[in-house]
């Protein structure tokens, strides 16, 4: 299994398999051929059919000033729903082409080779491996996980952290509407500052941490710096949790960036055995991600054993399966944000649960990752990150 630095990559939004994942394709065409004085860029599958909303066509450009782009929407037969190919040309002459697929949270994948900084460094494969090393270390898994990443492992949280921290603290001060045309205004501002006449304490709380998901989905709505956790469409949840646990209820720092670390492995145990990719499984594979990486994050904050831990990631994964990918407009707006802060009260929810209820689970953590991938695998294409299906589909005849 790779670093958990495959999970978090800083960066541009709206999306981390159509923008920032392109993006770095392009870096790495560029770098490949530094004398070509023109290239052709071919987009096909979902980034062809909603890499207009999605910024695709202009992060590609920010790396390749001189490309010309083109989209292919026919093309069915892909090895990878996120398919690009790039030709270098001089002189009217070709170069060389690479085939590329964003495979989710920003990573890429060049095809018929390994990057160096996708080398495994656990060599479990799976979670349930993974617990059965951690119990017989006797070690926290957040010392674990610190063990098998090395002393690197420190300063690259730090810098994960204080991206997520911004990110937040920028989203709640900003007013006004999002880019793309479909007039939606901020509203983190609005919950953050919105407390009502007698507001219970569990009101307070989910408004709050629902105020800090809108700020980071607002923020990567706008193209501004996130962090994917594990994508930029699911930016929101992990970072709402943590900051919530920190700035609100005083968690010590070390403690998140523990916390972190872990939501970091749940995420690399789902990307090396199912997918993060929207296009590829649906939003389950996005936001139903995201909300298993903070569960997992927030019961081991709160101290809970390994068991707890695992089902607390179950919970929050299960009920999310099935969950398509239908962003309006080809924008990461409705329902991507929204869906943010309803992750975000789950997580907690599904922590809840585990920890009175852990003895009593059926379902494993592996389990439920496999069902996840086979039912985005099963998921109808219109439905995986298209704007051809669902409240897209519905939004767009509305409008005719």
């Amino acid at each position: 299994m790779k670093s958990i630095g495959s999970v978090y990559k800083i960066g541009n939004g709206p999306s981390s398999s159509h923008t920032v994942g392109p993006y770095n394709a392009a870096q790495a065409f560029r770098a490949r051929f530094p004398d070509a004085d023109t290239c052709q860029v071919t987009l096909f599958g979902s980034l062809a059919l909603v890499g207009e909303g999605h910024g695709t066509e202009n992060a590609i450009r920010s790396a390749l000033p001189n490309a010309s782009i083109t989209v292919d929407t026919m093309t069915s037969d892909l090895p990878h729903p996120n398919t690009m190919r790039f030709t270098a040309l001089k002189d009217g002459n070709e170069l060389g082409s690479l085939r590329i697929f964003s495979i989710g949270g920003g990573s890429i994948q060049i095809e018929g080779e390994v990057s160096a900084d996708e080398a495994d460094v656990y060599p479990q494969k799976d979670l349930s491996e993974i617990l059965r090393d951690v119990k017989d270390s006797s070690l926290t898994l957040a010392a674990w996980i610190r063990r098998m990443e090395g002393p690197s492992l420190q300063k690259a949280l730090e810098e994960v952290w204080r991206a997520m921290q911004d990110a937040v603290v920028r989203g709640l001060q900003k007013e006004g509407e999002l880019p793309g045309g479909l007039h939606i205004a901020r509203k983190a501002k609005l919950l953050f500052e919105g407390r009502s006449y007698n507001e219970s304490q569990d009101v307070t709380m989910n408004r709050i941490l629902s105020a800090y998901a809108y700020a980071v989905s607002e923020e990567n709505a706008d193209e501004q710096i996130v962090v994917t956790a594990p994508t930029c469409g699911s930016c929101g949840v992990l970072p709402a949790v943590l900051y919530y646990m920190q700035h609100d209820k005083g968690f010590p720092e070390n403690e998140i960036l523990d916390a972190l670390a872990v939501a970091g492995l749940i995420g690399g145990v789902i990307r090396e055995n199912a997918s993060i990719s929207g296009a590829e499984c649906g939003c389950q594979a996005e936001i139903g991600s995201a909300c298993s990486m903070t569960a997992a994050a927030l019961a081991s904050l709160y101290g809970l054993n390994l068991d707890q831990i695992e089902y607390a990631a179950e919970i929050a994964m299960e009920h999310n399966l099935g969950l398509t990918c239908d962003p309006v407009d080809g924008l990461v707006q409705i329902p991507c944000i929204e869906r943010n802060a309803v992750a975000a009260m789950r997580a907690v929810n599904a922590v809840t649960l585990s920890r009175f209820l852990y003895k009593t689970r059926k379902i494993s953590f592996d389990e439920v990752i496999a069902t996840m991938y086979r039912t985005g695998k099963d998921m109808d294409i219109k439905y995986r990150e298209t704007a051809h299906g669902g409240l897209a589909q519905i939004y767009r005849e509305k409008k005719q």
